[in-house]
């Protein structure tokens, strides 16, 4: 049986090999091969551990379900650089956003222009979002929140970095498998620290796909001293690191606010509706965020539903408020609640833009997401909102809402979840106006 020191010595890179080596062995081994050779297997893939390093056989897609600091995007950038060296091949770099793409898997202090070969020649033109190599390799950078830049591209191969918490994934993923399609042998590589959604455990089912797994603590070595042991002495046990440091699918995270359990117990058809308001969070990242657009009813069994999601996602200031106006005369709602904080008077203005008559009501956010969403989450406990339907990106993004204050879901906030909040808050919690008559809907 094989000791800790040999599993450690599987899982290290020639590098690591190397720099264990004594004095006399080093010297031995340059004289045997040469200071050339030396050199060019410590740089490069030579950095890299076996389970960082592409898997042998016939695959068409690589995952790696890594916790943070595994080394992802070092695997990433060392298999792109890799067979962009056979010249004339097509990339897709695709990132939650363009400015992640570009910070993490281009300038990044692991991405393609800090692994640039010995000798490598390349240029990164950020006017166009591409990279390109002398011998004729190109990559072009897209965003996970914008699915339809993909269309019309062809690529011999795509890297897609932290997929799973992209803005439009299941949608972005499709279209970059049917754009990747060039070749004898397309292939895509998917780094991720992972998220509990059905379409990546159905996608990990898939003939074709094969997938590593790791954990933060695998890359050890090349992390500060102590930082992993005071994270997993926070953290460690916990389905929050259990997800974000050993890289597991957890598909309820203990501490969050909401659990799937209890949103199937609260389901069902909704009653007619005293009143309806609108809860909107406009998109902090311009037309590559999403904007939260959640419908809620006071019933007339004195219960709260949860009608529609009808968030939006990668479009300009003036699609998002015509969703909103057509929410609202959809649903014929009595308010819509516009959080301002990222936008101040001109969300309402734009509001107002498309329909002057919208009875809209300004917030401001005085307390973090999480801290207004308790008193939400307490009214499920006690059985007073429902859902009437439905609302996967949504509830996904409730379960993702930690007591501890901690977002663990997907994408880079709470839209949907958000707006949920603002909503059901004036409804249950707030000033409320006087009722209306009854309405069917």
């Amino acid at each position: 049986m094989a000791d800790a020191g040999d599993d450690a010595r599987l899982h290290a890179s020639i590098a690591q090999l190397w720099s264990a080596l004594g004095r006399e062995a080093r010297v031995a081994i340059v004289n045997r091969f040469g200071v050339d050779a030396v050199v060019e297997a410590l740089t490069g893939a030579g950095t890299l551990r076996p389970p960082q390093m592409a898997p042998a056989g016939d695959w068409s897609i690589w995952a790696i379900l890594a916790g943070r600091g595994f080394g992802k995007t070092l695997a990433g950038a060392e298999w792109v650089h890799g067979l962009a060296a056979e010249g004339g091949k097509r990339f897709a770099l695709v990132g939650p956003s363009l400015e992640s793409a570009r910070a993490v898997m281009v300038e990044g202090e692991s991405g393609l222009l800090a692994r640039l070969p010995p000798g490598g020649d390349v240029t990164f033109v950020p006017s166009l979002r591409q990279i390109n190599w002398a011998n004729g390799s190109r990559a072009r950078l897209y965003s996970g929140g914008d699915p339809d830049s993909l269309r019309g591209g062809q690529f011999d191969y795509a890297w897609g970095d932290e997929f799973a918490h992209w803005p439009r994934a299941e949608t972005t993923l499709t279209n970059l498998r049917m754009a990747t399609r060039l070749g004898p042998q397309p292939r895509l590589l998917l780094t991720t620290t992972p998220l509990p959604h059905e379409w990546l455990k159905a996608l990990l089912e898939e003939p074709g796909v094969v997938v590593t797994r790791g954990r933060m603590r695998d890359n050890r070595a090349n992390l500060p001293r102590g930082f992993i042991e005071t994270l997993e002495a926070r953290y460690g046990g916990s389905a929050l690191g259990r997800q974000e440091l050993d890289g597991e699918i957890v598909s309820d995270l203990t501490g969050a606010l909401w659990d799937r359990e209890l949103l199937e117990r609260q389901r069902r058809a909704a009653p007619a509706m005293g009143r309806v308001v609108i809860g909107v969070d406009p998109p902090a990242g311009g037309a590559a965020g999403v904007c939260g657009i959640v419908v809620a009813g006071l019933g007339a069994d004195g219960f709260g539903y949860v009608l529609a999601d009808a968030s939006v996602a990668g479009v300009r200031p003036e699609s998002w408020a015509r969703a909103v106006v057509a929410a609202a005369d959809y649903w014929q709602a009595d308010r819509v609640i516009a959080e301002v904080n990222n936008g101040g008077d001109m969300v309402t203005a734009l509001l107002k833009s498309v329909d002057c008559n919208l009875p809209v009501r300004p917030v401001r956010a005085a307390k973090g997401k999480v801290a207004r969403a308790e008193p939400v989450a307490s009214l499920y406990g006690e059985g007073r909102v429902f859902h009437a339907g439905g609302f996967a990106l949504l509830e996904d993004q409730l379960c993702g809402l930690m007591a501890s204050g901690i977002y663990a879901g997907p994408g880079r906030s709470p839209d949907r979840a958000d707006a949920l909040v603002w909503a059901l808050t004036a409804l249950m919690l707030g000033e409320r106006a006087g009722k209306p008559a009854v309405r069917e809907l």
